[in-house]
């Protein structure tokens, strides 16, 4: 009955997804190319895969020889059409990832527009014209035509038998994994490692081996797609708020976290990897911090008065912009910065080598 119930409510949406896709396939619907590298980051999922820290990836291969610029709807801004992002400003006004963007790239372009096809003319516009645009979360924008697109996918999150949104986590087709050049399976838990940090490759590599050919017959791959395994690097923790920070509490034994991802497993389990985790609150994607969200914190701080305080890189940058931030929570709050990398380094050199 339950099963009967879903089909009839996604009905409509699934209809409206497979014309409009037809509509663009069969050219009924213009899009447009462009005579510069346009690669495209995203996803079929509701959040969650890693989009910003795989664009990241990108940014820091790609920006040793190449003027870059990241092009990003600016999700939750309070700002209009096309904004050029300074490392000054809020995540009102720019959104919480491109600003993490900016502020960890300082010397690349990051622009927000909802429109990309008008944010792209306008980047080409500039004096300082970019050699190559990262699109990020435009999968499905199929207004452009991108040189390469990249389609990521969570390890521990099965698409094939997922329904659709509202009921299930899909906000496109799973048959729309045809379209993308390269995909990539996230959060792997796949390497084998003989130091911190470092990954045996040789061991790993067969691991790698099985996985591939498992995913490539569940997702239906075909063989030019490409595929490959990321892994999340955490970095040493850092203060939120400098200026109150004491770095000390880095050293608890203890620890409490709270966090505004869609998926915050990884994250939880990373720092229960390092510390007795005693509680969490988990908030909303995107989360605009109250008020009352920051009263909850800071009941949670009071309760485990010795313990450290986590929060995620993305929920910084909102942080910052918010006053009711107390100051035992800012004394003891500090972020920890994540990285991903193509888990082994004959894939990691194909991976940048397709990206022109």
């Amino acid at each position: 009955m339950i099963g009967l119930l879903s089909k009839t409510v996604l009905f409509p949406y699934f209809i409206i997804l497979k014309i409009r896709h037809l509509c663009y396939d069969r050219g009924w619907i213009a899009t447009k190319r462009y005579d510069i590298p346009i690669i495209c980051v995203g996803n079929i999922t509701v959040g969650g895969t890693g989009k910003t820290p795989h664009t990241e990836m990108i940014i820091r291969y790609l920006s040793k020889t190449k003027q870059v610029a990241v092009l990003s709807r600016g999700y939750r801004r309070k700002s209009k059409g096309f904004r050029l992002v300074e490392c000054s400003d809020s995540f009102l006004e720019a959104g919480d990832e491109p600003l993490q963007i900016k502020q960890k790239f300082p010397d690349i372009t990051v622009a927000v527009c909802k429109n990309r096809l008008e944010g792209i003319e306008k980047l080409l516009a500039m004096e300082k014209r970019p050699d190559i645009i990262l699109l990020d979360d435009a999968f499905q924008y199929r207004k452009i035509k991108p040189s390469h697109s990249i389609l990521l996918i969570d390890s521990g999150r099965t698409i094939m038998g997922d329904n659709l949104l509202p009921i299930g986590r899909l906000r496109d087709l799973p048959g729309q994994i045809k379209r993308a050049d390269t995909v990539i399976i996230t959060k792997c838990n796949l390497a084998v490692e003989y130091e911190p940090g470092i990954v045996d490759e040789f061991q790993t590599e067969p691991i790698v081996g099985a996985e591939r050919k498992r995913w490539k017959n569940s997702l239906r791959l075909r063989d030019d797609q490409a595929l490959y395994f990321s892994s999340i690097v955490y970095k040493n923790p850092l203060p939120v708020f400098d200026a109150y920070a004491d770095p000390r509490y880095v050293y608890s034994k203890t620890a409490i976290c709270f966090s505004g991802i869609a998926n915050d497993e990884a994250f939880k389990n990373h720092i229960s990897g390092n510390y007795k985790l005693l509680d969490s609150i988990k908030f909303a994607d995107h989360k605009s911090f109250s008020v009352s969200d920051m009263e909850s914190v800071g009941r949670l701080s009071m309760k485990y008065p010795t313990a450290v305080i986590f929060t995620t890189e993305k929920d910084s940058k909102r942080l910052l912009g918010c006053s009711s931030v107390g100051a035992e929570v800012k004394k003891r709050l500090f972020y920890i910065p994540i990285e991903v990398e193509i888990l082994l380094e004959k894939e990691r050199t194909a991976f940048f080598a397709a990206l022109g």
